[in-house]
C-alpha cells in the first residue's frame, strides 16, 4: 500500500554537503529523507519557491511535452530501496490509458511539483529505509530519524545553491 507523502523541506546534509529532499506523511509521524542530486534539488527548490526561471528547465519541459500530448501526471510514486538507492514511477493518464515510467525520485518529485500531482511512498519502503538506517550501525541514525522527525518547516530555511 502507498502513502501520500509531501515535501516537509529540502536541506544540505551538513556531513556530505548533498542535497537531501525530506517526506513525510501527512500525520507527520513517518519522514523518509532522500538524498539527491545537486541539479535535481535546484529545480525542486525552484518549484517550492514559486521561482520561474526565464526559460523552461528540463522538468518544466517535460510537462509541457505531457500536457501537449493530452497525458496527465496521475501521480508519483516511491517503489523500492535497494542498496540506499530509490527507485520510483510516474503515473501517467494517456487517452485513458494508464502508462508507468521509470524514474529516480528526485525527478519524480520536481515533475510532481509542477504537474500538481500527488507524491506517494509504497509501505515496504519506509520500512526499509528505517531497516536499513539500523543495519548500517551509525551511532548518529536514530537521533538523525528524531531531528528529521521534529524539525519545523520553517527551520529548513531556503535551499542554497
Amino acid at each position: 500500500m502507498a502513502v501520500l507523502m509531501t515535501i516537509k523541506g529540502l536541506m544540505v546534509d551538513p556531513v556530505t554537503n548533498n542535497p537531501i529532499v525530506v517526506l513525510h506523511d501527512e500525520q507527520g509521524e513517518r519522514v523518509l529523507p532522500i538524498w539527491v542530486g545537486t541539479f535535481e534539488a535546484n529545480a525542486i527548490a525552484l518549484q517550492l519557491e514559486n521561482v520561474a526561471p526565464p526559460r523552461p528547465m528540463t522538468h518544466d519541459l517535460l510537462r509541457q511535452i505531457i500536457t501537449e500530448l493530452k497525458a496527465i501526471v496521475v501521480r508519483v510514486t516511491v517503489t523500492e530501496v535497494k542498496d540506499a538507492t530509490f527507485f520510483a514511477v510516474i503515473e501517467l493518464a494517456v487517452n485513458g490509458e494508464r502508462v508507468l515510467v521509470d524514474s529516480r525520485p528526485s525527478d519524480g518529485i520536481a515533475l510532481a511539483l509542477r504537474a500538481k500531482a500527488p507524491i506517494y511512498v509504497e509501505e515496504i519502503v519506509l520500512e526499509q529505509a528505517r531497516s536499513q538506517e539500523s543495519d548500517e550501525n551509525r551511532p548518529d541514525t536514530d537521533r538523525l530519524q528524531r531531528w528529521l522527525e521534529s524539525i519545523d518547516p520553517d527551520e529548513l530555511g531556503k535551499y542554497k545553491m
